[in-house]
């Protein structure tokens, strides 16, 4: 039986937020229905809102949900109704990269995540009077009250956890995390700097304070931004509308310059400074997205002391046992995401976009 909810549809590129009825298809046997209790906002959302993107609209986005199991698939086997979800990135589990551990790069990402906004087999999860509308967003499409969910996109977590405290791990928290415990690893002793401190940045110093790393050094333009990095665990703050990024760098290490560098911001100019920055063997991680076939110029004898530049998706993450860890960790208050976040009922959705764009607030997140 086909279930009625209320959803946040994005009518076309560039147009706002707008509440309407749409339709969920009934569940396959690998989906699942979950009544949504909250819901992160993310800049890919905006973006692919914007029309940055080529996601069929009009369309339901969202990709940060967290919920309440109400109807599982005939297949589905790691959640039962009631069950408590953080839901997160869909892959199809079969091709090497997935059944290496590493599902944020599956061959199917692109069209089964971010621009398809259909199932793989072509049908659509979410209609409003008879015509289908662009859903299955990161096999969610989560700004709504209940949605169709992709059974790899769930990942179980403890019920005794709020669901608006984790929303965010879904996607920007794990990408932070991810990107420094599992690509920069950091040595004891070892530097790491993130550029741009905003929920992405943030997550990376929280993790970057969770390990040996000794000089954590995090780069905003944005005062209030620098000093809550400092109380997150930041040693060293650079303003970047100050100070240059490379002479700052260089003053904090004794010339040595960075072993790790998260890059959040998204801007080339500030990609190719912060390679600049890199001590020898160290590594930048590329995080922030510009707009499709943006391209940036390096000096290639510079990358020849051992420099690595590393595109990430998703923190790398292998979500079953990431993000359990991370909310273990946000229960424990050894991951205070508390302080990033601040919520809105789900029909001032606009309100929270406009803070976000703003900057009031660093990870708005919708509460059901």
């Amino acid at each position: 039986m086909p279930i009625t909810t209320r959803a946040a549809v994005v009518e076309s590129a560039g147009a706002p937020f707008t509440l309407s009825e749409v339709v969920l298809d009934d569940p396959g046997p690998h989906e699942a229905v979950v009544r949504l209790v909250a819901a992160g906002l993310c800049h890919t959302d905006l973006g692919v809102a914007g029309g940055g993107l080529p996601f069929p609209l009009p369309g339901v986005l969202g990709h940060e949900g967290a919920g309440v199991v109400e109807a599982v698939g005939s297949a589905v086997t790691g959640v039962a109704p009631g069950d408590h979800v953080v839901l997160s990135f869909t892959s199809c589990g079969a091709c090497r990269d997935c059944r290496g551990g590493h599902p944020a790069y599956c061959a199917t990402w692109l069209p089964m995540n971010l621009i398809g906004g259909r199932r793989a087999d072509g049908t659509s999860t979410v209609s409003r009077d008879g015509e289908p509308l662009g859903g299955h967003f990161f096999g969610q499409s989560s700004f709504a009250e209940r949605a169709l969910v992709d059974e790899r996109s769930l990942v179980k977590v403890d019920p005794d956890v709020p669901l608006e405290s984790i929303a965010p791990l879904g996607c920007g928290v794990q990408t932070g995390v991810g990107a420094v415990w599992n690509v920069l690893t950091p040595a004891t002793g070892s530097t790491i700097v993130v550029l741009g401190a905003g929920a992405v940045g943030l997550s990376a110093v929280m993790a970057a304070a969770l390990t040996p790393a000794t000089t954590i050094i995090a780069v905003d333009k944005v005062a209030e931004r620098l000093e809550l990095a400092r109380e997150l665990g930041a040693t060293h703050t650079v303003d970047a509308g100050q100070a240059a990024l490379g002479d700052a760098i260089a003053g904090i290490t004794g010339g040595r310059g960075a072993d790790g560098i998260v890059e959040t911001t998204g801007s080339t100019a500030v990609l190719r400074r912060g390679v600049d920055a890199l001590a020898a063997r160290g590594t930048l991680v590329v995080v922030g997205a510009p707009p499709f076939g943006s391209e940036v110029a390096l000096d290639v004898n510079g990358l020849l002391g051992g420099r690595r530049i590393v595109g990430l998706t998703l923190g790398d993450s292998e979500t079953q046992t990431f993000v359990p860890a991370l909310v273990r960790l946000v229960k424990e208050g050894r991951l205070p995401l508390d302080r990033l976040i601040g919520t809105y009922p789900f029909a001032d959705i606009d309100r929270a976009v406009r803070d976000m764009t703003s900057g009031r607030t660093i990870k708005p997140v919708l509460t059901f």
